[in-house]
């Protein structure tokens, strides 16, 4: 096929040597097939920000690090060299989540070269050989859905336990591979500990498996392994083996009025008092 233009210069630079076909284009990214000598890899070309449907959320990109306090300044001005640097930084977010995510033994796609926007990694395929399909397209019996739910769960303690969370998890970012699910599409994953939506974009995440797998084995939708995980890592208790229940008792604690009240009360007459002083200076 035609070579796109946005993987020429790689073709160019002898990193790819031939691309086959486009495999799909999403809300964010078109990816590609593409032979590297004797491998058979993907190119994931991410779109230009005016060119996609999915909007870099506030939400997301809380206390995301800069390279510097200048590409800070520009990204919160708006200005042109603000918006690539914003760019540069999305994309940079999936390179780095994939490859701190599979140091970690979370089953993601190897990621190999990051180039102009092209992140080449490993083409995840199914047991013939070919693409592995989306989870969506895929019909199961009740026991490979309570399989398959229990081994995402797995991988979701695994990604937290690395500090990372997904963000957007769901039957339609999670590839049935030869070996098991794999999960894709991390641009939007987030700081577990730097982020203050993390717990809520968690529990989503989980929420999401827990409705798409109940419609195949509905026992599924009476587990709660969101909260029970979230728990687990605030108290400093989560590991990549850490044993689930499923279950989360919320301890309902009864609000002090009293002491909310007395805090008011020392809040303001420490205004007060500042107040005063302020006037006995001038």
């Amino acid at each position: 096929m035609k070579i796109p233009k946005r993987l020429r210069p790689l073709v160019e630079e002898g990193v790819i040597d031939s691309v086959v076909r486009q495999l799909m284009s999403g809300k964010e990214a078109m990816v590609f097939v593409v032979r590297c000598g004797e491998e058979t890899r993907c190119a994931k070309v991410y779109k230009e920000a005016d060119k996609r449907s999915f909007r870099q959320a506030v939400d997301y990109t809380e206390n995301r690090r800069t390279k510097n306090s200048r590409q800070a300044r520009a990204m919160a001005k708006g200005t042109r060299f603000g918006r690539e640097a914003q760019e540069q930084a999305w994309q940079s977010a999936e390179v780095g989540a994939l490859f701190r995510l599979a140091a970690a033994g979370v089953r993601v796609p190897r990621p190999y070269n990051f180039h102009a926007g092209v992140l080449l990694m490993e083409l995840v395929a199914d047991e013939e050989g070919n693409a592995a399909p989306r989870l969506n397209d895929v019909e199961l019996t009740p026991e490979i859905a309570v399989d398959l739910h229990g081994r995402l769960i797995r991988e979701v303690v695994r990604m937290l336990a690395a500090g990372v969370v997904h963000g957007d998890l769901s039957e339609f970012n999670i590839l049935l591979g030869a070996d098991g699910p794999v999960i894709i599409d991390l641009p939007q994953a987030v700081d577990a500990a730097g982020n203050n939506h993390a717990k809520r974009m968690l529990i989503r995440d989980v929420d999401n498996l827990r409705r798409f797998f109940g419609r195949f084995a509905p026992e599924l939708l009476a587990t709660d392994y969101g909260n029970e995980i979230w728990a687990l890592y605030e108290s400093g208790a989560l590991q990549p083996d850490t044993p689930l229940t499923g279950g989360y008792e919320r301890v309902e604690k009864a609000v002090d009025l009293d002491g909310v009240l007395r805090e008011i009360d020392d809040v303001r007459l420490e205004e007060a008092a500042r107040q005063s002083r302020l006037s006995e200076r001038g």
